[in-house]
């Protein structure tokens, strides 16, 4: 499943992101309201994990914009306020679920497991570039009808290009998306994973999917 959590503070946001992707979900983080909200329309998600204080744009407000433009994915707010009428506001707004901080992982991850039992967005598109596939909702590849086998950091590598597909996608984008703040920028961890894409997605065949984009990064498109 695909989880957007918007979560300015460094160390909850590494923390969630974490535990999430060992749980096997896919995750995106935003740093800010303004570039959360953007993500929440623009993409599919399962659920959202929205903080309520936010740089440029703050939780409320994100919640109200995304239910004003008919995105229907639940939201799990996240606030250190505890004050009755807080809840209630971030209710009001939209909110599916309120989690006040310090909370336990396990309360949030069955906090969010039941949100996305009860629904409210779609299931997540079969993404598909010329003849591969790739299926968020039962984490499968296929090219040709063949099933490919990939770890899961090479999932959501592909599932980030694929996201993106054509458009040229700086390493400094992927590394952020595909390792977090984990990532060791004095390695070439992106290029060695391409490579890795590349041989299981690209070898021996007629069309290549994945390109290189000079003094840029990459990109995958037919």
């Amino acid at each position: 499943m695909n989880i957007l959590v918007i979560e300015d503070e460094p160390k909850i946001s590494k923390f969630l992101k974490k535990g999430l992707e060992t749980e096997g979900y896919l995750v995106d983080a935003a740093m800010d309201g303004e570039e959360g909200l953007r993500l929440a329309q623009t993409n599919d998600y399962d659920a959202v994990v929205l903080d309520l204080m936010l740089p440029k744009l703050d939780g409320l407000s994100v919640c109200r914009e995304l239910r004003a433009s008919e995105v229907l994915t639940p939201i799990l707010m996240l606030t250190a306020r505890d004050g009755v009428s807080d809840r209630v506001t971030g209710l009001d707004v939209g909110a599916d679920d309120y989690l006040t901080k310090p909370f336990a992982f396990e309360e949030f991850l069955a906090r969010l497991r039941a949100l996305v039992r009860r629904g409210g967005s779609s299931t997540p598109p079969v993404l598909q570039i010329s003849d591969l596939t790739l299926n968020p909702a039962t984490h499968t590849v296929e090219r040709s009808g063949n099933a490919l086998d990939l770890s899961p950091t090479e999932f959501r590598l592909l599932h980030y290009l694929m996201m993106n597909a054509g458009r040229a996608l700086p390493r400094t984008l992927i590394e952020e998306h595909v390792w977090g703040s984990q990532f060791d920028r004095f390695t070439n961890a992106v290029d060695v994973y391409i490579s890795k894409l590349r041989s299981k997605i690209d070898k021996d065949r007629d069309i290549q999917l994945i390109r290189t984009v000079r003094n840029i990064g990459y990109t995958i498109k037919e």
